[in-house]
């Protein structure tokens, strides 16, 4: 017959597990743990346990660089000149509010004076 486990004992175990701090790993964690898993050197359970990660987690973060790879790989030159045009864009707009502010303002202050 199994081992009885009391009420107590359950509800104290949930209690641990409720206050409890969900792990966090570090960017660099991760990436020497998906490039280990992308060499295959190892198994994902020998990785778990060698890291303290849960199986699951290896995969989704495999799945997830595999996933991005080709996007490191895109033209960059295309994708900085299209982040240039929305940065100025952005800051040529700013510009144009500011302006119409300090006219406001300047046209406010002539009329007190």
């Amino acid at each position: 017959m199994g081992k009885m486990v009391s009420q107590v004992e359950e509800a104290g175990r949930w209690e641990r597990g409720m206050s409890e701090r969900r792990k966090q790993f570090t960017a660099a964690l991760k990436a020497k743990v998906v490039v280990e898993a992308i060499k295959g050197t190892r198994t994902v359970n020998e990785l778990a346990g060698l890291y303290e990660v849960h199986p699951t987690q290896i995969a989704a973060w495999r799945k997830r660089a595999l996933e991005g790879l080709p996007g490191l790989f895109a033209d960059g030159r295309r994708r900085d000149a299209k982040a240039e045009g929305e940065g100025s864009a952005q800051l040529y707009e700013q510009i144009g509010r500011l302006k119409v502010e300090l006219d406001f303002l300047k046209k406010k202050a002539g009329l007190l004076a």
